[in-house]
């Protein structure tokens, strides 16, 4: 690593992350949509109908499933409860077979050894996309196969193609290629689809250094900096690579089983739907504002000088304009929740509003708090002065400001990490989604490296500060759509039973 990117980060280790300023919790009438079965309807029948250049399903599926294990491997010699209730109801996941666990009744020590150790499943060291989640009449299937058969309910392309880019570990390619290998032209008959499906990894270029309690760089028994990856915020990068205009993004272990789909199906749809609408209205005016200022390109010969009041032939002080901007900061105020800052003429407000609707889009499903955990939504104040519609990790919010406190403890609702965005811009480009990061939203978190303490830095996350200059919309979407496996015994609850 470049000694200037070392000592910049070593300075922000110093300096650390200064919290979000919150206005309030985004609550349903305030920055969360409830859509009524019409309005859901018409979303999704949207998403059936509007034109799009390429969809593409992104699934985050880094790492290995060591904490979907924990318990487990806390209890492997002495039985603690979740090493027993594995035990007692072995035969219920997915997972089972008599040759690896033999018969009842099932100690519980030797069970968990065969889940986790390498001389059985070896599941203590493999990733979750490809664990056996699910049973079915026979069939069996991972995780991965399961974002396969979901995917082609609604990210079907025009010619019948699914495109997937799932991102992983270098170390695991070939346990998921091999996923892939088992299933692909199984389903491929069965759905009349065509998969593309793209392995992609986080690049080691964005991995950061970690340090010691006195901020200086953390170092390995050979003398070596120790670095880390950067969390899934360095997965912007990934997304930044996408062709496809429309991309849906969900976890690895956000599945359920089949019977259970139709409800995903549905309001990913309402989601897409969402998305798109929210997309055709930004282009819509957009293209409005600069049929309205076109002749500002024949008026090179006028001098511009912030603040001075215009000529009344300037396009941006004619009352066509004016009436425009004032349903542009309407459409702002009331979709996205942006409230604009005061601006310095008719010009700066033309230009500020239209640099605020040509960014990327995201539309976010949102949760009722149920005691699940996750990110939760919020109204907050930007470093321009309007406010916008993000998602803070309980990190990021200073419980020693009581606004801020009791704006986490008046949230509804949280984040399932259930995604649509549009990434392309009115001309049908490309955004560049890294001129869309806000590097001041990154985490400082504790670890440990063979026992001796250590500080991490993590980038803005994915969905957290890596999209913190989007247009954002959050929609209630049903408790039903987040079935996530974060545990083991996650795969006991009815979501992952067929029966």
């Amino acid at each position: 690593m470049e000694k200037s990117r070392i000592n910049a980060q070593i300075e922000r280790f110093k300096k650390g992350f200064p919290y979000l300023e919150i206005v309030a919790p985004a609550t349903p009438g305030n920055g969360i949509e409830v859509l009524d079965d019409a309005r859901a309807e018409q979303a999704a029948a949207y998403a059936d109908t509007a034109k799009v250049a390429g969809k593409c399903k992104f699934v985050p599926a880094s790492g290995a499933a060591s904490r979907m294990f924990k318990d487990i491997f806390a209890g492997i010699e002495t039985p603690n409860d979740s090493v027993r209730k594995l035990a007692e109801n072995i035969e219920k996941f997915a997972f089972y077979s008599p040759e690896t666990f033999g018969k009842a009744p099932y100690d519980p020590c030797l069970t968990a050894h065969r889940l986790l150790s390498e001389d059985g499943l070896g599941y203590g060291s493999k990733p979750k996309g490809v664990l056996l989640f699910h049973r079915y009449s026979g069939e069996v299937r991972t995780a991965l196969a399961e974002h396969l058969v979901e995917g082609q309910a609604y990210m079907r392309n025009s010619d019948s193609s699914v495109n997937l880019v799932v991102t992983i570990s270098p170390e695991h390619r070939s346990l998921f290629e091999q996923a892939v290998a088992d299933i692909k032209d199984t389903y491929e008959k069965r759905y009349g689809v065509k998969y593309n499906i793209t392995f992609t990894y986080q690049s080691p270029d964005t991995d950061t250094i970690a340090v010691d309690m006195e901020n200086r760089p953390f170092l390995k028994e050979d003398g070596t900096i120790l670095t880390r990856p950067a969390g899934h915020g360095a997965l912007i990068y990934n997304l930044n690579d996408l062709d496809s205009e429309l991309v849906s993004i969900k976890n690895i272990d956000n599945v359920c089983v089949e019977r259970m789909q139709p409800v995903t199906v549905h309001w990913k749809k309402v989601l897409m739907g969402r998305a798109l609408q929210l997309r055709d209205e930004i282009r819509g005016y957009i293209y409005a504002l600069d049929q309205i200022t076109e002749t500002r390109r024949e008026m090179s010969d006028m001098a511009y000088v912030p603040g001075r009041i215009m000529n009344v032939d300037d396009p941006y002080a004619t009352p066509e304009c004016q009436a425009l901007c004032n349903d542009i900061e309407t459409f702002l105020k009331e979709k996205l929740r942006i409230e604009m800052p005061q601006a310095r003429d008719c010009r700066d407000r033309a230009e500020k509003l239209r640099a605020k609707l040509d960014r990327p889009v995201r539309v976010c499903g949102m949760v009722r708090n149920e005691g699940e955990p996750g990110g939760g939504p919020f109204i907050v104040r930007d470093k321009d002065g309007a406010t916008s519609l993000q998602i803070l990790e309980g990190a990021q919010i200073d419980m020693n400001n009581p606004h801020a406190a009791e704006a986490l403890h008046s949230a509804t609702h949280f984040n399932p990490v259930d995604l649509v965005c549009c990434l392309h811009d009115s001309d049908g480009k490309k955004f560049n989604l890294l001129e869309h990061v806000d590097e001041d939203t990154g985490l400082i978190s504790s670890k440990s490296y063979h026992g001796r303490e250590l500080k991490a830095l993590e980038l803005p996350g994915l969905w957290n500060g890596s999209m913190s200059d989007w247009n954002t919309l959050f929609v209630e979407v049903p408790i039903e759509t987040f079935n996530p496996v974060k545990v083991v015994l996650d795969l006991l609850r009815p979501a992952h039973q067929q029966q």
